[in-house]
């Protein structure tokens, strides 16, 4: 054997250190003399232990050394990797280890890097052994170098150039800096489509999230080259064809080309579209326990349709989920197709394969650092010990993300190891910011200064409580009021909301009537559940209201006055107190609370004072639709109906009015501002105790935000108008309007703009384009 002396020497004694070595090299079977080892000392370590050295030799002390185990001992260090060179001496039987080590990694520093976070690199890097307290290895450099560059192509930056710098520094430490030249970015220049028939060039580029250059590429990125969206592209292909009859349907090759100056990218899709067939014919076969033509009516698929890939994944989808709600959660459904390639015709045999009934060993809770586990298990329907039942599980996934606590709530249904008849429900959640903070201040010669805060907290400190307190010190409406709605009041989830408030509201300066509306107030409610998705609501109030007239107030508040007990002339004040009890019922079963993309919310509410001086009844209805009508626009329905009236002789009360106008109800029009006007103000509105909403909206994924619902876009058209007590419903006097919105769940709370034109305004009613609000909202 030989060994190369730049890596290591064996030195017996100074005497004979050129005999030994000439003899090894020359190999020679006996190179050395053996000794016994007396000691071993090793020398020139730093921050490696001298126990790691002896663990690696394969020698004891009293024990002969010879030149098989200087090899050995000689092998096993360098693979260690922690030293750049090793010499083993002999000093009168001792065994003297010289090592000197590699350095260790300092730091890593990057320079010029723009399009990566700084520590997304770091944690990159650090997996491939290059990182802060990792040993120097020049090889590992190289190969984090080449990462380096091969994640900047897959972004499309083709002109990167990466230099890399090694630093000695004190201690043996190195500090390894990459200097990173992004270079300009490159862009899709051109996507050309080869072989395509049946679709053109235009119906199938709208199919690619890749792009060329265009008004919005600038935030989406969309004409930035990117191997993973070519590959989704190519996918997306693919399933077109599917769902379009081509069941043969192939991209056969993909070609991409850059320019000289790696500017501009050139992308070529070739395609084989092949023929299009339609279904002949559908079995069933398999394990169906008598429920076949059950099963039968979840497929899709009929004889004499077309063929489509989304229908056939959908049905095999429908069957197993339909054998999980029986517990059969690793349910096998496969469609067998028999081609006819003459009469361009295909026949499916779906199998059904329903394996193991399963049982649910585990429910499992990750990514809630701050709400209590109890406050997502109570809302599971699916049980630990009780047979698997998808609709359970999927119901108790909808349940937690009507919460509203959660970006984001995803399940799996994992085997358990070990038991092919067991699985584990592992739920996963993204926390959101809960808590919605609002402060605020202004300084004008009306109102002085003017303090505006508003704290609202859901799911306090993690235990599904919502807790609110409003404060405002604006001359023309103060407010103090402090909420608590506790949704688990009984373990039973019986829910229990209360308010206690103070308000004081008087109308701005710009305008000729003034009067102030004091109230002081609370209320408590009781929700009981009586359904999955239903829920009832007991509530009682007592609130005593006072207004304030004077000359300039208009006529319905000086009305008022006199009705209640003030000076007849309606100039002054007058209070009542009432007592009002409602009766509501809530039916939810959209599959969020924050952004529903399916599902209904119905809502109706019934409030009557019978014990107060102010008696009045009020009726409110409200129903919300969602439903996708295609994997990237959902369509969203309103609808609102409210109505009130006076009992016993009495008036409506004009504080309990509705009124309509601005975001919410009808854009385009100020907030509030539909109705009958005081004809002793600038057409200031009254409101009414009817009223009437509609709004339609088309809600589309922001661009370049992917199928994250928290930003979207829609379009939209609203309708709605407010009545007096007594006057007809009359539909040529809604107002409609139409436009453009964004809606975000930003981290301070739900933020809606819209930008709307009114389609029918009438001479006096007041106009507002733009609009927006902050908080939860249609």
């Amino acid at each position: 054997m030989k060994l190369h002396s730049e890596r290591f020497a064996l030195v017996l004694r100074r005497t004979i250190i050129g005999a030994a070595v000439s003899a090894l090299f020359a190999g020679q079977a006996q190179a050395v003399a053996p000794f016994t080892v007396k000691d071993i000392r090793v020398e020139g370590i730093q921050r490696t232990e001298a126990g790691t050295v002896f663990s690696y030799l394969p020698v004891r002390v009293g024990e002969t050394f010879d030149d098989t185990k200087a090899i050995a001992a000689m092998k096993a260090l360098y693979a260690t990797g922690f030293f750049k060179d090793i010499r083993l001496e002999e000093e009168n039987g001792v065994l003297v280890v010289l090592v000197e080590e590699r350095p260790a990694i300092s730091s890593v520093e990057f320079t010029g890097t723009k399009e990566f976070e700084k520590d997304q690199l770091t944690k990159a890097l650090k997996e491939i052994g290059v990182g802060e307290a990792k040993i120097f290895d020049k090889a590992a450099v190289d190969r984090a170098e080449q990462e380096l560059k091969r994640q900047y192509l897959s972004h499309g930056l083709y002109g990167v150039k990466i230099t890399t710098t090694i630093t000695p520094i004190e201690r043996n430490r190195v500090t390894v800096t990459f200097n990173v030249d992004e270079g300009e970015m490159s862009r899709i220049r051109q996507i050309n489509i080869v072989g395509n028939k049946a679709f053109s060039d235009k119906e199938l580029r709208e199919l690619l999230q890749l792009t060329t250059s265009g008004w919005f590429t600038w935030y989406s990125k969309a004409d930035q080259y990117s191997k993973t969206k070519l590959t989704g592209d190519i996918e997306a292909i693919k399933s077109w064809y599917l769902d379009h009859g081509y069941l043969e349907a192939n991209v056969e090759s993909t070609q991409v080309a850059i320019s000289p100056d790696k500017k501009d990218i050139y992308l070529t899709i070739n395609i084989t579209e092949g023929e299009k067939y339609t279904v002949s014919g559908i079995k069933l076969e398999g394990e169906t326990f008598g429920r076949e033509d059950e099963l039968r009516r979840l497929i899709l698929l009929r004889p004499g349709m077309t063929y489509s890939g989304a229908l056939l994944t959908q049905s095999n989808k429908l069957i197993s989920d339909r054998m999980g709600t029986f517990g059969y959660a690793f349910a096998n459904v496969n469609a067998n197709p028999d081609i006819n390639r003459e009469k361009r015709t295909v026949a499916f045999t779906f199998m059904v394969d329903p394996g193991r009934r399963a049982y649910v060993r585990h429910m499992n809770i990750s990514g809630n650092t701050t709400t209590r586990d109890e406050v997502i298990r109570r809302e599971f329907r699916q049980f630990e010990g009780s047979w698997y039942d998808a609709n359970r599980v999927k119901a108790s996934r909808d349940r937690v993300d009507r919460l509203g606590y959660f970006k984001d709530v995803t399940v799996d249904t994992p085997e358990a190891p070990g038991a092919s008849d067991q699985v584990d429900i592992n739920l996963n959640v993204v926390e959101r910011p809960t808590g919605n903070f609002m402060i605020g201040g202004a300084f004008s010669q009306a109102e002085k200064f003017t303090f505006t805060t508003a704290i609202s907290q859901a799911n306090f400190a993690g235990s599904g409580k919502t807790l609110g307190l409003e404060l405002n010190t604006s001359r023309y409406s103060r407010t103090i009021a402090f909420s608590e709605m506790n949704p688990y009041f009984t373990d039973d989830g019986v829910s229990r909301s209360f308010e206690v408030y103070h308000r004081t509201t008087r109308p701005p300066l710009i305008n000729i009537g003034s009067y102030t509306v004091k109230q002081n107030g609370g209320r408590l409610t009781f929700g009981v559940p009586f359904s999955e998705y239903d829920t009832v609501f007991f509530g009682i109030g007592a609130e005593h209201t006072t207004i304030e007239t004077d000359d300039s107030s208009p006529l319905r508040f000086k009305q008022w006055v006199v009705d209640y007990g003030g000076p007849a002339s309606g100039i002054g004040k007058a209070s009542t107190d009432s007592f009002p009890l409602t009766a509501a019922w809530a039916r939810d079963s959209r599959d969020s609370a924050v952004t529903p993309s399916i599902g209904r919310y119905q809502r109706a509410n019934f409030e009557i004072d019978l014990f107060g001086n102010s008696k009045y009844y009020r009726a409110v209805y409200e129903h919300q639709w969602y439903r996708p009508l295609t994997r990237w626009m959902t369509l969203a329905l309103k609808g609102e109906a409210d109505f009130g009236h006076g009992l016993r002789g009495n008036r409506y009360p004009i504080f309990k009015n509705f009124y309509a106008g601005g975001i919410g109800s009808v854009r385009g029009y100020e907030s509030s501002s539909l109705g009958v006007v005081d004809p002793n103000s600038y057409g200031d509105a009254l409101g009414g105790s009817t009223r009437v909403i509609g709004n339609a909206e088309l809600q589309f994924p922001f661009p370049g935000s992917g199928q994250d619902r928290s930003l979207r876009w829609f379009l939209f058209s609203d309708a709605g108008q407010v009545y007096q007590e007594g006057e007809r419903i009359r539909l040529n006097q809604l107002r409609a309007s139409a436009g453009i919105g964004i809606s975000w769940i930003s981290p301070v709370g739900p933020l809606k703009l819209s930008y709307a034109k009114p389609l029918n305004p009438q001479f006096g009613d007041r106009l507002e384009r733009f609009q927006f609000q902050m908080g939860t909202g249609f």
